[in-house]
């Protein structure tokens, strides 16, 4: 399965972002998926996650409120709204298939990985 993420950028402190993330293979609606991120010189950290039919949703404490993970039911296409940005949002951003459907905060829970979209928040 190969993941492509888009939608990341340049975006004011405040503003908001849309990504997506498509997977190659329909075997990925089966399963859930999940958002991770990455700043510079941190650790990889747990974004949201949601189920193989979006009924069940995970996130970040720092996140949560601001942040709003959807799929198309079925498909294997997940999106992530951002509103209310922040510098410390800056990251790159990783959709991940996972290997159960229901979701998880872990990364080990995940097969699949995409290959990033940077998000950058001024101040």
């Amino acid at each position: 399965v190969q993941l492509q993420a888009s939608g990341g950028g340049l975006v004011q402190a405040g503003g908001s972002l849309r990504l997506s993330c498509a997977a190659s293979r329909r075997t990925a609606s089966n399963n859930a998926m999940a958002w991770f991120r990455q700043a510079p010189g941190k650790e990889r950290e747990f974004v949201a996650a949601i189920s193989w039919n979006g009924g069940t949703t995970y996130y970040a404490d720092s996140v949560k409120g601001r942040f709003t993970i959807s799929r198309d039911y079925g498909a294997s296409v997940m999106y992530l709204l951002m509103n209310g940005l922040r510098p410390d949002d800056t990251a790159v951003y990783f959709c991940a298939v996972g290997r159960r459907a229901v979701p998880s905060r872990e990364t080990s829970e995940y097969r699949y990985w995409g290959q990033g979209t940077l998000v950058t928040v001024s101040s």
